[in-house]
């Protein structure tokens, strides 16, 4: 299994390399809308298992929210920029709910009575999935080349590393039984030293490549790393207490030793909208 995983992961990560350097920024929107509607069938299986005929309505609801996003946000074939308050208000309505969402861990599964019915998983599912769309285009846009989307994608990759190998090793204290039985706060801490240890590689070739960074945004470019793994931690703490709730030891079955793409991006979903927001701040303050 675990050999299996490794190879998947290899392949998706030369996938994506390929894609986001390679693609041009409206193409590659296209590209990560469909991913997006992948992950809404999934989520779908979340809102209603038993019910199937649940799934196509939600993935055209989704769908025509994406598309709306394209016409929003100014997303064409021509367009060198989009536009970024509109695209800060969606991923400030994300992180919202990422913050929300630590209330409903923290109570669960007591407070479960509070989420656990169809509009309100579908509308969790909205509120996760719109706001990684608009986040991932702004990165691209942000800088056409792909540094900044390959940045968070290795981020949140090196924290999951960390906290497994970490995890599997010295694990001892649990950090969410309830949710995750394998999970620790050995593994969170892997997690953490790995994903700053990267950080510190990408801010090193941002500094050198792309543009002068200050002391300041050094720090908080290395601080953003440690809130991306933090946020990583309850993005994936979310997907397990939806998939405990209805049954489901995994979202899909499209990757194999992964499982579905939800399995794939639980962390990135939730890593996206803190990532973004920080980098348009870290980006506009002076230099």
């Amino acid at each position: 299994m675990l050999k299996q995983r490794i190879i998947t992961a290899v392949l998706l990560l030369l996938a994506l390399i390929a894609a986001t350097t390679q693609l041009p920024s409206f193409y590659f929107s296209v590209l990560i809308a469909l991913i997006i509607l992948i992950a809404a069938y999934e989520w779908a299986g979340l809102i209603s298992p038993q019910h199937k005929t649940t799934k196509l309505p939600y993935i055209l609801s989704v769908g025509s929210m994406l598309l709306g996003g394209f016409f929003l946000l100014g997303v064409s074939p021509d367009a060198q920029s989009i536009d970024i308050f509109r695209a800060s208000l969606v991923l400030i309505l994300g992180l919202l709910f990422w913050l929300i969402s630590l209330f409903l861990l923290a109570g669960y599964p007591d407070n479960s009575r509070l989420w656990n019915d169809e509009s309100k998983i579908a509308l969790m599912g909205v509120l996760v999935l719109v706001p990684t769309f608009v986040g991932v285009v702004v990165l691209k846009y942000l800088l056409p080349s792909g540094f900044l989307v390959l940045a968070l994608v290795i981020l949140v990759a090196a924290a999951d590393v960390g906290a497994y190998f970490v995890g599997v090793n010295f694990g001892s204290r649990k950090l969410a039984a309830s949710l995750s039985p394998k999970k620790s706060w050995e593994g969170v801490w892997g997690g953490l030293t790995l994903s700053l240890i990267v950080a510190a590689g990408f801010i090193w070739a941002m500094h050198n490549y792309l543009i002068a960074l200050s002391a300041i945004q050094v720090l908080s470019l290395l601080a953003l790393s440690m809130g991306v793994t933090l946020f990583s931690v309850v993005g994936d703490l979310v997907e397990s207490m939806l998939k405990r709730n209805c049954g489901l030891k995994e979202s899909g079955a499209i990757l194999p030793g992964h499982g579905g793409v939800l399995d794939r991006v639980d962390g990135l979903v939730a890593a996206t909208p803190v990532f973004v927001l920080a980098m348009m701040l870290v980006l506009s303050s002076e230099t």
